[in-house]
């Protein structure tokens, strides 16, 4: 399943407010946590670090069995506060058009391939 971890960036000189980590294993998890509806896509990533609307995030990615992680962009678009009903605690991140969001868009759905068109529940919808 999913882990986060969020670093502090006191030690940079990065004025964003956090570094979201997320590794998804599976492709199951990945089809949950995935936002296609969103313009450029989006991740859901649970978290207990209090997001505002609209805040800059840095995100690196780790899919799948790929070694490589994606660092993406992005921008809160919604918070889910404690825990509500079988919505995990988190927040929606929709991708930057840039700085790693296509990228980390057309990997993500190359994986998810014909799951993208699944009626089956996610953490968003």
């Amino acid at each position: 399943m999913a882990e986060d971890t969020v670093e502090d960036n006191k030690s940079t000189n990065v004025p964003k407010p956090g570094v979201l980590s997320l590794a998804i294993k599976e492709k199951a998890a990945l089809y949950a946590a995935y936002m296609p509806f969103l313009k450029g896509g989006g991740l859901f990533i649970p978290t207990n670090k209090p997001f505002k609307i609209g805040e800059e995030v840095f995100m690196l990615l780790s899919l799948i069995d790929d070694p490589m992680k994606l660092k993406v962009v992005g921008q809160v678009v919604w918070v889910t506060p404690t825990t509500q009903g079988n919505r995990p605690q988190g927040v929606g991140v929709q991708f930057s058009e840039k700085d790693g969001g296509a990228e980390a868009r057309n990997k993500i759905e190359g994986i998810l391939g014909n799951a993208l068109k699944s009626s089956r529940p996610t953490h968003t919808m």
